[in-house]
């Protein structure tokens, strides 16, 4: 089954729900794929998600998503020259924003066992999360899910010979909390789009 059926349903909910019920996580035999995985882990953490096969389909999502937020004509946070594009497209100021609606940003990787987002400072600078925008949309490609976090930290150290980059931070809660949880204390809850390129 492929990841875009497994993500928007294939129609027969009820049984796929209870195959992730009788799945144990002692088992190795009902290991769930790492796709999977972070698909729900994501969405159960109040993440949207869009899964796109092509380029254009990212262009045709973000324009969705300015539409469905009318973000049209305000300001956006971007720190990546390749991402630019997307928003001198769409006519949105992104040089010396005072009051930006949205940060724009790549991550170095999709971390699946807590369903986050790994970014570093090549994709926030030297922000914390409580200092970005309160919406943010990430661009992903398929290839750059992790099974946990320790992988993607090998996967920095790896891709990074030199210019190691610093600020290394999840984004793991997407919605406020409806109740205190002390495992959120601290955190600063996400509006997040991930706009999801296949790649594989």
């Amino acid at each position: 089954m492929s990841l875009f059926k497994k993500l928007f349903g294939s129609g027969n909910e009820a049984s796929e729900e209870n195959k992730e019920k009788d799945a144990s996580p002692f088992n190795p035999d009902n290991k769930i794929p790492v796709d999977e995985l972070f698909t729900f882990n994501f969405k159960k953490n109040g993440g949207k998600f869009l899964y796109c096969e092509n380029l254009e389909e990212i262009k045709e999502q973000f324009l969705n998503i300015l539409e469905e937020n009318d973000w049209f004509e305000c300001e956006a946070v971007c720190f990546e020259p390749k991402l630019f594009h997307l928003l001198d497209e769409n006519k949105l100021n992104f040089k010396n924003p005072v009051n930006p609606k949205f940060l724009l940003t790549s991550c170095e990787n999709l971390i699946a066992d807590e369903g986050s987002v790994l970014l570093t400072s090549n994709q926030i600078k030297q922000n914390k999360p409580h200092e970005l925008p309160a919406n943010m949309i990430v661009f992903a490609t398929t290839s750059q899910i992790l099974e946990s976090k320790s992988d993607g930290l090998r996967e920095i150290k790896k891709s990074y010979v030199k210019d190691y980059p610093t600020n290394i931070t999840t984004i793991k809660y997407f919605e406020k909390a409806k109740e205190e949880d002390f495992l959120q204390y601290g955190s600063a809850a996400k509006n997040l789009y991930l706009l999801l390129l296949e790649d594989l």
